[in-house]
C-alpha cells in the first residue's frame, strides 16, 4: 500500500508537470490511436481491432502475475494520456478506481466485467476455502477472467470496437470490418471446443492449479476439480488438497492433469507422479511469457492450442 501511495503520489506531481499536453502527448508517440490495457487478452483484442489505426501498450510485464500488479508513475501517466483505457475490473485492480478519480477530465474506459454476465467466483468439492477464516459479510466475489470464454470474447470485443470507433470516427468503418472478421474467428474457435466436448468420453478436468477459467467451463458445460478458485493468492496446498486430487484423478481414470501459465507446476507434478496422468498446460490467457510476447503469440493461438490439450483430456 505504501508503495501505491507513493506512486500516485509521484504521478500526480508529473501529471501537474504535463499539464496541456496530455493526450497530444500520447498520440504523438503512437502516430495513431493510443490503447492502454491491463491484461494480456484485453491487448490482444486491442491490437486485433486497431490494426494499423493506433498501437496499444500492456501494463503488466509479460512473465509476471497479474493480480499482484501495481502501476508506477509512468503507467498512470500512460492511462492519463490515452485514448482508451480497458481493465478487467474486480478486486485484483481496485487500484484502477483511485488511478481514474485522479486524473482531471476522465479517461474513456472499457470495463471488461461490464461487458458480460458475471458469474460468482465458487469453491467446489476438495478445492482450498481462500476465504475460510473471513468474514467478508454479504459481498460477493465475481470471477474476473471473464475472457477464458470466446463468446464472452466476442462481447468483450463489441464493447471495445465501439469504444474504438468513439474515440476515432474516422476509423468506424475500419473497426466494424476488424470486429466482423475476428468474431468470425472467435465463432470458429468455439465450434472447435464445442466440437471437442461432444466427441469427449467425459465431461470432467482437473487442474492441480488455481481454476482462472469458470466462464470456460460453464460454456461448455464442463465440470472440474481443482485445487484454489481463480482468484485466490498463491499458496502451498493442504495435503488434503493434493490426495483429493489424486483421489479423484485415479478414480475417475483422468488422462491428464492441466496446469496454467507462469505456475510453478509443483502440484501438477506431485499429482502427474502419482497418478501416471500426463501434464499439460491450459492458458488462461491472463498474460503471457517474455518469450511468447516478443514471439508475438496471440490470444487465438492460446486458445487452439488448449483446444488440442482439451481434446487429449475429454478422451
Amino acid at each position: 500500500m505504501f508503495r501505491r501511495i507513493l506512486a500516485w503520489g509521484l504521478a500526480a506531481l508529473m501529471l501537474g508537470t504535463l499539464a496541456g499536453c496530455g493526450e497530444e502527448a500520447g498520440r504523438a508517440d503512437s502516430g495513431g490511436i493510443s490503447v492502454v490495457t491491463t491484461g494480456f487478452a484485453a491487448w490482444d483484442f486491442a491490437r486485433q481491432l486497431l490494426g494499423e489505426r493506433g498501437e496499444a501498450e500492456l501494463l503488466i510485464p509479460p512473465g509476471s502475475e497479474a493480480h499482484s500488479f501495481e502501476p508506477t508513475p509512468k503507467d498512470i501517466i500512460d492511462i492519463q494520456n490515452c485514448d482508451l483505457f480497458i481493465y478487467t475490473g474486480g478486486e485484483s485492480e481496485a487500484w484502477v478506481a483511485d488511478v481514474l478519480e485522479s486524473v482531471d477530465g476522465g479517461v474513456r474506459a472499457v470495463t471488461l466485467m461490464d461487458c458480460v454476465e458475471l458469474l460468482e467466483e465458487e469453491t467446489v468439492e476438495g478445492m482450498e476455502d481462500p476465504h475460510a477464516g473471513h468474514d467478508h459479510g454479504d459481498e460477493t466475489e465475481y470471477d474476473e477472467h471473464v475472457w477464458t470464454s470466446p463468446r464472452n470474447a466476442k462481447l468483450i470485443c463489441e464493447r471495445i470496437a465501439a469504444a474504438l470507433a468513439e474515440a476515432d470516427p474516422e476509423g468506424a468503418e475500419h473497426y466494424s470490418a476488424a470486429l466482423e472478421g475476428y468474431c468470425a474467428a472467435l465463432d470458429e474457435l468455439d465450434a472447435a471446443f464445442r466440437d471437442v466436448v461432444a466427441g469427449g468420453v467425459r465431461r470432467t478436468i482437473v487442474f492441480a492449479d488455481r481454476f482462472p477459467l469458470l466462464y470456460f467451463a460453464r460454456a461448455y458445460g464442463l465440470e472440474y476439480f481443482a485445487a484454489y478458485p481463480g482468484c485466490s493468492d498463491d499458496a502451498e496446498p493442504s495435503a488434503a488438497t493434493v490426495a483429493f486430487l489424486i483421489d479423484k484423478v485415479r478414480e475417475e481414470n483422468i488422462p491428464v492433469v492441466f496446469h496454467i501459465e507462469l505456475s510453478n507446476e509443483l502440484m501438477a507434478d506431485t499429482v502427474c507422479d502419482e497418478t501416471g496422468a500426463e501434464k499439460r498446460l491450459f492458458s488462461a490467457c491472463h498474460n503471457v511469457t517474455r518469450a511468447q510476447f516478443d514471439s508475438g503469440v496471440t490470444y487465438m493461438d492460446l486458445m487452439w492450442a488448449n483446444v488440442d490439450a482439451l481434446r487429449e483430456a475429454l478422451n
